[in-house]
């Protein structure tokens, strides 16, 4: 496995020299921040993040996320331009050397929590879900603001999305998924990328929303829509995890070949649809994270792993989820994981 760490350019206070100097790090997981979605990334973009990663000491082989345009989701007139212009993405990031791609499939919203500072017991702060909270808000009064996708449609454009989705079904959904994947696949695997559809966060709908990257039977259902490695998974424990009825262990061992990209991070599930994150090891939480990793060892696992949502740690602030310390704490507890799993076996 390749150890990466999520940086989001030169705005992020978490530099690439300090990212560098984490244990057995190999790599940054970035993207081009200041392209709308659904259009083409220009090659001195791409070029740009790969000599910064590069003069770091970093490589820059995987890309998190090229955005999923809302009309290829819904199934809008102009799908299939945005679809194409996908493609073109795809075509020049292998260029650059990119190998991987994570992307998502969620209607509207990325990942959602209710609160961003939920304040834990030994004095840490992180992100936390309570869906009864989560409920009385009402997004397109601004009750809700979360980093990512709050920055990313007026409140005209989201009253907008929200009504075309009211006749969008989940099946429709799948429908659209299809579609897409029908025409990106085939050029990543021509180009030697694989693509990464990361679970939705949390994994059930919201606000009416249809989710549908959401368990084990869904998980077979999208690998079976186009039946070829180059379309995988991002599997995020984290995300999965929140659902009680999610089996990772199982999981990450019956999908391991086809995980191409692999987010590690535990949460405490307090109740149901109500969790908070916690700490990387197992202990801390919910997660079998030990499990999970012998499982994907045993089972043919060779991606990329990058330490998920971290908490703020020590006084720092920052992105949320996104800080430094907690992070690196993760990584060095990952790569201790791995280190011993794959020695134990031989």
């Amino acid at each position: 496995m390749k150890l990466t760490f999520r940086w989001y350019g030169d705005s992020d206070p978490v530099t690439l020299d300090r990212i560098k100097q984490i244990p057995t790090m190999s790599g940054i997981v970035s993207a081009v921040y200041d392209v709308k979605p659904g259009e083409v990334w220009s090659y001195e973009s791409i070029e740009a993040l790969r000599r910064k990663a590069n003069d770091a000491g970093l490589e820059f082989e995987v890309v998190e996320s090229v955005p999923v345009h809302e009309e290829i989701k819904y199934g809008g007139p102009n799908a299939a331009r945005y679809i194409e212009n996908y493609c073109e993405n795809v075509r020049r990031l292998a260029k650059a050397g990119v190998k991987c791609i994570c992307y998502n499939f969620m209607p509207v919203f990325d990942w959602l929590r209710s609160e961003l500072e939920h304040h834990n017991a030994d004095g840490s702060n992180s992100l936390a879900y309570d869906e009864n909270t989560l409920m009385t808000m009402d997004p397109q009064k601004g009750d809700l603001s979360l980093p990512g996708w709050d920055e990313s449609y007026t409140k005209e454009e989201l009253a907008r999305l929200l009504e075309i989705y009211k006749g969008v079904s989940e099946e429709k959904l799948w429908e659209n998924m299809k579609t897409f994947l029908e025409a990106v696949i085939p050029v990543a695997a021509e180009v030697g990328v694989n693509m990464a559809i990361h679970p939705d966060d949390p994994p059930w709908g919201i606000f009416g929303l249809p989710r549908i990257i959401t368990c084990e039977e869904n998980l077979d259902r999208f690998l079976s829509l186009v039946d070829s490695d180059a379309n995988g998974l991002t599997f995020c424990t984290g995300s999965l995890g929140a659902s009680k009825g999610n089996d990772l262990v199982k999981m990450a061992g019956k999908y391991a070949k086809r995980i191409h990209f692999l987010h590690l991070r535990n949460i405490k599930i307090t109740s149901d649809r109500q969790f908070h994150e916690v700490g990387h090891p197992t202990e801390c939480g919910s997660i079998d994270m030990y499990g999970i990793a012998r499982a994907l060892c045993e089972n043919g696992f060779d991606g990329y792993v990058r330490p998920d949502h971290g908490r703020m740690i020590w006084g720092e602030t920052g992105r949320y989820g996104y800080g430094l310390f907690d992070r690196a704490l993760g990584a060095t507890y990952i790569a201790g994981l791995f280190e011993a799993i794959e020695k134990d076996r031989k």
